[in-house]
């Protein structure tokens, strides 16, 4: 009823694309970024990526038509400078702003790996975050693995990650969109689907429940969220919060919210 069996595959031009090996390594994996302006972030974001102690690592960023070009310059930018860290490194801009869903599943489609790690622009992971979460994929024990979050910016505190449990996903969501997460469990769900308002993170666990998938909680602080005046967790979701849980209920009825 409300979601495709499948991705769509969304319009986009590459603006940066270099493979440094030909072929994805075993042990890769594609860090997925998300971009839509957020210029004044973006460097940190990729910095804190290059700092990854997992070696093998691949990136795509994506970039949703944003209005103002200075971000994507930017990254341009930097991946000239910093690709040889890469296995491959792919800038791509979508022809028509499609919303967070569609930039994640873009850098799904796209990837040479089967972990993909999805962050924002406008955040940041500890060097160890990869290569920790890394040992959770790696035998295909789980099909996502998350970490707990550190809020910084204009907050200062830890997060609300917890293991995962059905039951804690009936009361509201408590794991973060930054987790690494395997492709074909991405696929198997049909991606990420776009919810007006936001709430696209929820849904896509919960389509994970629903497909009776595992993630696994590493409880280290890893993963570093923003906390500004245009994140999502200031803006759309607080203004919509009611509309979202009808819609979110009707989508997984056995949520309680």
């Amino acid at each position: 009823m409300f979601d495709r069996t499948a991705p769509r595959v969304v319009p986009f031009e590459t603006i940066f694309d270099t493979r440094n090996r030909r072929e994805a390594a075993i042990d890769g994996v594609t860090v997925a970024v998300s971009l839509y302006n957020y210029d004044e972030f973006i460097i940190e974001c990729l910095e804190s990526i290059a700092k990854q102690r997992h070696e093998r690592l691949e990136l795509i960023v994506v970039d949703d038509h944003s209005p103002d070009t200075t971000a994507l310059e930017l990254a341009d930018e930097w991946l000239k400078e910093n690709h040889t860290r890469f296995d491959r490194a792919l800038l791509v801009r979508h022809v028509d702003n499609q919303g967070l869903a569609e930039a994640r599943n873009t850098a799904f489609h796209y990837s040479r790996t089967d972990p993909v790690f999805v962050i924002d622009a406008d955040n940041q992971i500890y060097p160890r975050a990869i290569s920790r979460l890394f040992e959770f994929i790696e035998f295909r024990e789980f099909d996502a693995a998350f970490t707990q979050l550190e809020f910084f910016g204009n907050e200062r505190r830890l997060g609300y990650a917890d293991f995962w449990d059905k039951e804690r996903f009936r009361r509201g969501n408590y794991v973060d969109a930054m987790a690494l997460i395997s492709r074909r469990s991405w696929e198997q769900v049909g991606g990420y689907s776009h919810i007006e308002g936001g709430w696209e993170d929820f849904d896509f666990w919960c389509k994970f429940i629903d497909a009776g998938m595992k993630a696994a909680y590493v409880p280290e602080v890893l993963s570093r969220y923003r906390v500004h005046g245009t994140s999502m967790l200031r803006t759309d979701t607080a203004a919509s919060t009611a509309r979202l849980k009808v819609e979110l209920t009707m989508r997984h009825p056995w949520l309680r919210l």
